[in-house]
């Protein structure tokens, strides 16, 4: 690929510093605890950041990227926002004891690309409209099983170069995929939020057509995937959530051709929060039982509010942590979820938005969520997450991390 020598040396600083802090007695701890939570043996509720307004982050240049190679300049930007995660906003983040190396994975897809108009005035987080590629029965036909293939010729000689640019300093490793089971984003984007609610009621029949068809697309995916051995198992992250377990990935994993059933995938149905859970039952866990059972573990939920279909969730196979979005009732989840699952808390990013920051309520809230937790025996994590904007002020994410281990350090105690 012929990395420049300048290249090659901010590659080498980089992974130099990242290595010194991944290879820390307090990176071993973290991943201790987080081992500890996942495996049922929860020493005290973890704390994770992720999905950050990276545009308003970068005051001091460290995030500026300056590999000319496009390949490298990802490897480049993994390790400088982890630093900058480990050096200002750490909590119970771990940073794996290797550079990853992304797979050369083609992924042809479902055949459609979300069509959508946006205002006139448009400019960063702005709403979409999207318009209705769905419009009669045989539109579904539009849905194509996805082809995946993969460039071994080119992933070796990455692995060779890769080998060396990190000689001395960090062991590589390949990252292969990690399956996103959202269906309903992906119909909602397709058809529009608006005419996916107005079809379950009028058209159900082709709705569970859309659903059928992306279902055995996705059943043929995962097979294609496991018979190239691609999936992950090293990166240790599924949606925003630490995956260390002993149980995962398994015995028998052939870690040069991982498959699905050694590893996590992740699920949700978020325009559900505004339907019934018999719709619920029927639109979406009918179809994730035929999927689930490929994975060795699956993480459920994201912003959908879920306190009042528990129930009706946890009818589905492999999962290990279900979210409790700010849209959950946070009594009422923690009164009903099992106790074999992980109560996966999202605090609310709104917090880190307002004018100015306001500590104690933020502190006020986190209390509320560890209490509700822990008055039911659950293990818990607080992932924060969807953070659109710190208000230009970075500091505030730094701060949040404090308080939150403060917090969950008492709650250990």
């Amino acid at each position: 690929m012929g990395l420049r020598a300048e290249d090659r040396v901010t590659l080498r600083t980089l992974a130099e510093k990242y290595m010194s802090y991944a290879l820390s007695e307090e990176n071993n701890e973290n991943r201790r605890l987080w081992r500890s939570l996942n495996d049922g043996d929860m020493q005290k509720p973890m704390v994770a950041i992720d999905q950050m307004p990276w545009n308003e982050l970068n005051s001091d240049g460290s995030l500026s990227c300056t590999v000319a190679d496009p390949y490298y300049r990802r490897i480049e930007w993994t390790l400088r926002s982890e630093i900058y995660k480990w050096e200002r906003l750490r909590a119970d983040m771990v940073l794996n004891p290797y550079v990853l190396l992304p797979r050369l994975i083609s992924n042809t897809g479902y055949g459609l690309r979300p069509e959508y108009e946006l205002p006139e005035s448009a400019h960063g987080f702005v709403s979409k409209r999207y318009i209705n590629q769905f419009r009669e029965p045989e539109d579904v036909e539009k849905i194509k099983t996805p082809v995946i293939t993969v460039d071994r010729d080119g992933e070796a000689l990455i692995a060779e170069e890769a080998a060396d640019v990190f000689d001395g300093i960090a062991p590589v490793r390949m990252q292969g995929i990690i399956l996103h089971l959202g269906f309903w984003d992906w119909i909602a984007q397709w058809m529009g939020v608006d005419n996916c609610y107005i079809e379950l009621m009028d058209r159900p029949e082709m709705m569970h057509a859309i659903m059928e068809r992306l279902t055995a697309a996705t059943l043929s995916e995962i097979e294609q995937i496991n018979e190239l051995g691609l999936y992950d198992v090293n990166c240790n992250m599924c949606h925003c959530s630490y995956t260390f377990s002993d149980s995962l990935p398994t015995n028998g994993c052939d870690r040069g051709n991982p498959v699905s059933g050694d590893g996590w995938a992740f699920g949700m149905a978020q325009l559900f929060t505004s339907v019934s859970p018999q719709i619920t039952e029927e639109f979406e866990v009918r179809y994730m039982n035929r999927i689930f059972p490929h994975f060795g573990a699956v993480y459920y939920g994201c912003c959908d509010r879920l306190d009042d279909r528990l129930d009706i969730i946890c009818r589905m196979p492999n999962i290990k942590k279900i979210s409790c979005s700010p849209w959950s009732d946070r009594e009422n989840f923690a009164a009903n979820l099992p106790r074999k699952y992980v109560m996966s808390n999202k605090p609310n990013p709104a917090f880190l938005a307002h004018t100015s920051f306001d500590e104690d309520t933020v502190r006020a809230d986190l209390r509320h969520t560890i209490s509700a937790a822990k008055k039911h025996g659950l293990r818990l994590e607080l992932l924060l997450k969807d953070i659109s904007t710190v208000n230009n002020e970075p500091e505030r994410l730094g701060r949040w991390a404090q308080i939150a281990k403060e917090e969950t350090l008492n709650a250990a105690l």
